[in-house]
This record gives C-alpha cells, structure tokens and sequence, in this order.
C-alpha cells in the first residue's frame, strides 16, 4: 500500500475530510502547536481537514476559525467557525480580526496553496507570496509567545522566508510530515513563541535598575518588556547590551556605568 493510499484510507476511515489532516498532526506531535483552550486560525481551511484536527487539539474551551474564499461545509464541532472571504482583502482581515478579538490568536495556521501552472518555479514563487499573506496575518493577530506553521514548496527563496519567520519568532524549525506524498515538494516553517520585545539582541541602551528579581538578577523595565542584568542592584545607572530576547523576559549584559 502507498502512502498515499494510507493515509487516504486512514482519512475515510477516521471522519477526517481529508489526507492533510494527518499533515496536521504530525506538525502537533513535531512542535507543539496546540493546548486546550488555544485559538486558532486555519487560514484557507476549506474542505476542513485542518479545522476538524485543531478542534480536537483544543478541545471544547478552545476556538477554531478558518478562513476560505470557498465554501466549508459546517463542522459538527460546536468551537468551530468560518469565515468565507479573501485573506487579501481588507473587509476578510477586518472580520477575522473582529472575531479573534484583543486577546489575540496562540496560533495562525496555513496551508495555502496556489492553483498549479506545472512551472516549478513558479509555483514556488506563488507559494512563497502566500506564506508571506499568512505570515503577515499571524503577526496581526499572534501576542507574544503565539504559534505560526505554513506551508511552501521548496526553492531558491525558502532561505529569505525562513529569516523573515525567524526574526519574528523565538525560534523556526522546518518539517517535512510523513503525510506528505512522496514526490511533493512542500515543506512547512513553523515558528514557536512570537516575539513582541521593544529590543533585539545587541542593541545597546542606558538603563537604570528598578528591582532585583527572584534569582538576584537586576531588572531593568523598557516600555513594559523585562530585562534581566545579572550583577547589577536596585538604584543602578548602567549602559547594557541585550544579549538574549524571549517572548515576555530577556536578558541583558553591563557594558558600563
């Protein structure tokens, strides 16, 4: 038996609309994607594979919302919700963002696809431009610490995708599911922990300490956002380097005083 046939069969047998689910799944199992109660955006969710997976992922205190310019048939699960539109037009992003409200999504998927020219490269050029749709979508709507996985056939511009993902998030990994037929070229970037920090490493600045924390690091507050400076008290006037950012702390070095 193929993996094709596989997985098809494994999707008729299980309820799922289709193959991708697995894809899905094993994107969960690989990176953590879901937790109870997360929201979730699928964006170009139509029949509704991924929408069925992230619904049981979440559980019946989360949200699911997919967003498709085709049709989805309504899901049975009652966290489940669609939105049908263009995620390139403003009065779509309006609605989903109306829908995701202040808080915010934890996590924005994609598997967005262009319709196939059977030109390799261009193919991949338009998967590349739709990524980029998602991506953007996601750092509208993702706070600090949110998820994002899209999908993009392998090429020459991956590399410049991936930085831009990267420099975004805490980290980007690239996976390859098993659920991915043999002779395709897609690839999913999935970047773990969005990062909304007023600072990037090795920038530098002039702080004063407003606390020492738990461990005995000074703290050094900058619009919000915590630093950590190891060696530093309460009062102190200091210049520093940042030298590691995560999504809600990071840490910093005394380069003077």
């Amino acid at each position: 038996m193929t993996g094709k046939d596989e997985y098809y069969n494994r999707a008729k047998q299980e309820g799922y609309r289709t193959r991708s689910a697995y894809k899905l799944k094993q994107l969960d199992d690989a990176a953590g994607l879901f937790g109870p109660g997360n929201t979730v955006v699928d964006l170009g969710a139509a029949p509704g594979g991924w929408l069925q997976v992230a619904a049981e992922a979440v559980g019946p205190s989360g949200t699911v919302i997919g967003v498709d310019f085709q049709r989805i048939t309504a899901l049975e699960a009652d966290t489940v919700e669609t939105i049908r539109g263009d995620m390139t037009d403003a009065a779509t992003k309006q609605r989903l963002r109306e829908r995701v409200g202040e808080s915010g999504a934890d996590v924005v998927i994609s598997d967005m696809a262009p319709d196939m020219t059977g030109e390799y490269s261009v193919d991949h050029a338009r998967s590349v431009h739709l990524a980029r749709q998602a991506l953007e979508v996601a750092l509208e709507l993702l706070p600090a610490g949110g998820d994002f996985a899209a999908k993009v056939f392998d090429g020459r511009d991956v590399d410049d995708l991936r930085a831009d993902v990267d420099a975004e998030f805490e980290y980007v990994r690239t996976i390859h599911p098993d659920a991915s037929r043999d002779a395709s070229s897609e690839l999913y970037l999935v970047g773990k922990h969005r990062i909304t920090a007023p600072v990037a490493e090795d920038e530098e600045l002039d702080a004063v300490v407003d606390d020492v924390g738990s461990e005995g690091d000074g703290v050094v507050k900058v619009d919000g956002y915590t630093l950590f400076v190891p060696g530093t008290e309460t009062g102190d006037a200091v210049r520093i380097r940042v030298t590691d950012v995560k999504p809600n702390f990071g840490f910093a070095e005394v380069i003077g005083e």
